[in-house]
């Protein structure tokens, strides 16, 4: 390829590449200086449809030997950003015209968008409007990724996104987990999908604090009004964690592994009703044991509510409760959520404290308001309420807190206690 024709190449000019495209049996095939390019076609799945719902386009790349190119070897042949401009285009040239001649007609196309071509060249990308119309690829079976890194020109990105958008595209940012990945990213642009790199995965394989964390990047996302797709999933303890994380999309090579046969991926087998039903089988094995907590300490909360009625002491009432092997501590608010008297720490609780952590040890007159436990209790008064395993701001430790709601006098009291958490699971057998 002759480097003039880089320089040649504007935003109009389609048909300048139509000339390095060649018809190969069902496929076509394309010509970058002496390599020849070829369109691999990866499977993205819906967990919820239990089917495929589109694909990644890939490029792979032979040399005249027929030995394989690396994509990033690939790409790094360009010699001036007209030349990388021009790949680019052919690549995504490349991919739709594939694309468009499939069986498919319904699922999406996702395409891989050079970051170095979005923020350098023409504002927007018009070549792309036209490409569609020449292969008449509705635009709205198009997913434009963006990969997750730093830019030096953001104003740039933001016009070439809200371009795609314009065009009817739906945009995703890739490989957001990784390198230099922000929120911030996703509020100034707004996509549509977020694909999670696969790093997040390998370490909430291993790390179960990790898989927390993968758990509340999705919820953060699903609030941003993002849908998630989960990609490098390798093992069915990946698709598990997947599946349990609450991502929308999964892909990986656990499912299907990347192919230029484009004629026999819609026969790929994936039998997502038996992943589902695998995944209901481990979650069904064990009980949810919080609730094993309320049963378990039902009795001594209602008992210790009773006694503080009739004027106990918070230390005479909670004596069976601080006992217990697993309690750190317990102590009471009122109805505004204001903590009535200091807090009462067990000794589970003395030997869990930390020094580091000592500022935030005395708690008269806290206020626990905000938090849920406290708010769930004062609504529904004489039930005894339980948290997920967080965080315990007193201590830094994670622990899960019970909450019942009774009448002291004229007023609402609130008793709570902290049990300390030790997931996956939590042992309730008296000691």
């Amino acid at each position: 390829m002759r480097h003039s024709l880089a320089e040649k190449l504007t935003a109009s000019e389609v048909d300048l590449l139509s000339p390095m495209l060649y018809r190969n049996g069902n496929t076509w095939t394309a010509e970058f200086r002496g390599l020849v390019l070829s369109t691999a076609l990866q499977p993205i799945y819906s967990i919820s449809h239990k089917r495929t719902v589109g694909y990644e386009a890939l490029i792979r790349a032979q040399d005249p030997d027929n030995a394989s190119v690396l994509p990033i070897h690939l790409f790094e042949l360009p010699t001036s950003d007209a030349e990388a401009l021009l790949l680019d285009r052919l690549c995504r040239y490349l991919h739709i015209q594939n694309y468009s001649g499939s069986e498919d007609q319904l699922n999406w196309l996702f395409l891989n968008v050079s970051p170095r071509v979005v923020t350098s060249g023409s504002q927007t990308d018009s070549f792309f409007g036209e490409l569609l119309a020449k292969t008449k690829l509705p635009p709205h079976r198009i997913v434009i990724e963006i990969v997750e890194q730093p830019t030096d020109d953001a104003d740039r990105l933001r016009e070439t996104v809200a371009y795609y958008k314009q065009l009817g595209c739906l945009t995703a940012i890739d490989d957001f987990g990784a390198g230099h990945s922000n929120f911030e990213r996703i509020w100034n642009l707004s996509p549509d999908i977020v694909k999670l790199d696969r790093t997040l995965l390998v370490r909430a394989t291993d790390d179960h604090k990790a898989r927390q964390i993968l758990n509340g990047i999705v919820s953060l996302l699903h609030q941003s009004g993002c849908l998630v797709l989960l990609e490098g999933v390798e093992t069915i303890d990946q698709a598990m964690i997947a599946i349990d994380a609450g991502v929308d999309f999964v892909q990986g090579f656990y499912f299907c592994r990347p192919s230029t046969d484009l004629a026999q991926l819609c026969n790929a087998p994936t039998d997502f009703d038996q992943l589902l039903q695998e995944y209901k089988a481990r979650h069904q094995i064990t009980r949810d044991p919080t609730r094993q907590l309320v049963e378990f300490f039902q009795r001594d909360f209602h008992k210790a509510t009773e006694q503080l009625q009739s004027g106990a002491t918070m230390a005479k009432a909670c004596t069976t409760l601080l006992a217990h092997h697993m309690v750190s501590r317990c102590y009471l608010a009122d109805d505004k959520g204001v903590q009535i008297e200091d807090t009462l720490i067990s000794d589970t609780g003395t030997r869990s404290l930390d020094p580091r952590f000592k500022p935030l040890e005395h708690t008269s007159k806290a206020d626990w308001y905000r938090q849920q436990y406290l708010r769930q209790a004062l609504a529904q008064p004489g039930d005894l309420h339980v948290t997920a395993p967080y965080l315990c701001v007193t201590g830094a430790y994670m622990c899960v807190t019970l909450s019942l709601c009774f009448t002291h006098g004229s007023e609402l009291h609130v008793l709570c206690c902290d049990i300390i958490a030790n997931p996956p699971t939590l042992s309730v057998t008296p000691g």
